[in-house]
């Protein structure tokens, strides 16, 4: 998961796509990128770590233009070395960045036919710098001296009949303008906004709505699956659908744990649907469980908090905040290694042993995905005096990998993987397990936006939009386990580097 930002605007750019990665920090933590166009030169700062250690008053001051892209990464595909780090850049033609967003599926397959068949080397092992490149081809292909709107909607076009997968693209072409596109199915989220000014109008696309109105833009529309929005330098925005065949299907997942709760998709709320979600909940425990035996609904920051206490209230049970969460420890499942796993749990929370001691406690999570975590957590309960520990999920159980753009584990490590909901619950060491139903989920997300049919959601059920997860299952078997993520982090390299002067 990853997010995306560009701007054109009447001012430079570099603080306001710093300020805007900041709000999407929570959507990667490995690496942080800017690009910026200021007379026909781009200049870039890159590196691993978080936006504010990445770029430094000295590269701010040289990321000049009134127009720029910007991005923040957590590895999916690929590894998590410093080349990894976006946005990706060719000279040409014209000049072009991209940063994405995502996942391909036929990465591999575009790989050869970029190197066989368009003579174009591909440096890294991330698809977005194959998106790149076929997208360079793309507008070399069809583009003139002049390029015009329609050419770049006719390349974008001819880069949605050839990639697979998930994607949310922003790219800036050299004193042009921005493109941003989305994937025919649209399951990763983007969105765009204006602001007037006093020299004239600021356009901005982000993965998140809270991006943009962090900054005082107001929200026009969300890009369209298989649609592109063309920014000029000027301001003014041209848009147009690119895809053949459309079906909006935003991804499940966002809503249950990745965006922030402020933001809007597609639609649709966030933080309704995670309140929504708890009532739902709320409704199963009734049906399933003794209510009376439990004394208090605690939530596991922070994600979670948002369905635990319209649960409490639903379930008329005292809602207490039992765990400090240290806000500088990263996302615990997607780091290498059960070992590690373990260690960011116990320096990522802590306990208030007076919320547990002697009683019968109901924990919230947004989800669970190897079973690690949450055993850990409920250990910790039961080690501050808890009698008992009950457990909820506030998403259905995953069961198979997200090849979209989640860097979720193969499927052999997804607990609840051929696995009942008792012998989870075994496994986490909870004396009860509740999941939230499938059908709920959907329910909930659907009643902000009615017109959505389908929801990308194959990690609950195995439906994969794309049609191609065969042949990319087996390679995610063998690059998204422990192993082979432990020795991605070993092999990357430390040292930041800045691709102009550091």
């Amino acid at each position: 998961m990853c997010g995306v930002v560009g701007i054109v605007a009447t001012n430079e750019v570099n603080q306001t796509i710093f300020d805007a990665l900041t709000v999407l920090q929570h959507r990667g933590q490995d690496a942080a990128g800017m690009m910026t166009c200021e007379n026909n030169h781009f200049a870039l700062r890159k590196g691993n770590g978080l936006v504010r250690d990445v770029f430094r008053m000295r590269h701010m001051q040289r990321l000049k233009g009134k127009m720029g892209i910007g991005h923040v990464r957590y590895p999916t595909a690929g590894s998590a070395s410093e080349a990894e780090a976006q946005p990706f850049y060719v000279n040409s033609p014209y000049g072009i960045a991209l940063a994405h967003n995502g996942n391909l599926t036929n990465a591999d397959e575009l790989r050869g036919e970029l190197l066989h068949h368009q003579l174009r080397h591909i440096n890294t092992s991330s698809d977005s710098e194959v998106i790149l490149n076929i997208f360079a081809h793309e507008l070399q292909t069809v583009a003139n001296r002049t390029l015009t709107k329609e050419e770049i909607f006719k390349a974008v076009a001819g880069v949605m009949k050839r990639c697979r997968g998930g994607y949310a693209i922003v790219a800036m072409i050299v004193n042009v303008g921005v493109v941003a596109f989305r994937d025919p199915f649209g399951i990763r989220p983007l969105i765009y906004g204006k602001k007037e000014t006093e020299n004239g109008r600021e356009v901005m696309v982000a993965s998140e709505s809270v991006a943009l109105t962090s900054q005082d833009f107001s929200i026009i529309d969300d890009v369209g699956p298989g649609e592109a929005i063309f920014i000029k330098c000027n301001g003014e925005i041209h848009r147009q659908q690119c895809a053949e065949k459309v079906q909006l299907s935003p991804c499940l997942f966002e809503f249950v744990y990745f965006a922030r709760p402020d933001s809007i998709i597609d639609k649709i709320s966030v933080y309704k649907v995670r309140m929504n979600i708890g009532r739902k909940l709320a409704e199963k425990i009734k049906k399933e469980w003794p209510v009376d035996d439990i004394d208090v609904v605690i939530p596991i920051p922070e994600t979670s908090r948002n369905a635990a206490i319209p649960l409490a209230n639903s379930l008329g049970i005292e809602y207490r905040e039992g765990f400090v969460k240290n806000r500088y420890i990263g996302r615990t499942f997607i780091m290498p290694g059960q070992t590690v796993r373990k260690k960011s749990v116990n320096q990522k929370l802590s306990v208030i042993d007076l919320e547990f001691r002697n009683k019968n406690v109901l924990l919230v999570d947004d989800s669970i995905v190897r079973g690690t975590t949450s055993n850990e957590i409920i250990q910790m309960a039961r080690k501050a005096g808890a009698r008992k520990v009950y457990f909820a999920s506030a998403a259905p159980p995953i069961l198979y990998p997200n090849i979209y753009g989640i860097d979720m584990p193969s499927t052999k490590e997804l607990i609840a993987h051929n696995r009942t909901v008792d012998e989870i619950r075994q496994e986490i060491g909870a004396d009860g397990l509740i999941y939230l139903d499938l059908g709920d989920l959907i329910s909930v997300a659907r009643e902000g936006n009615k017109l959505i049919e389908k929801f990308e959601s194959a990690v609950f059920d195995g439906v994969y939009l794309t049609g191609d997860e065969s042949i990319y299952l087996a390679k995610v078997a063998n690059t998204r386990n422990d192993a082979a993520k432990a020795g991605q982090y070993h092999d990357a390299d430390p040292y930041q580097i800045d691709l102009h002067n550091n």
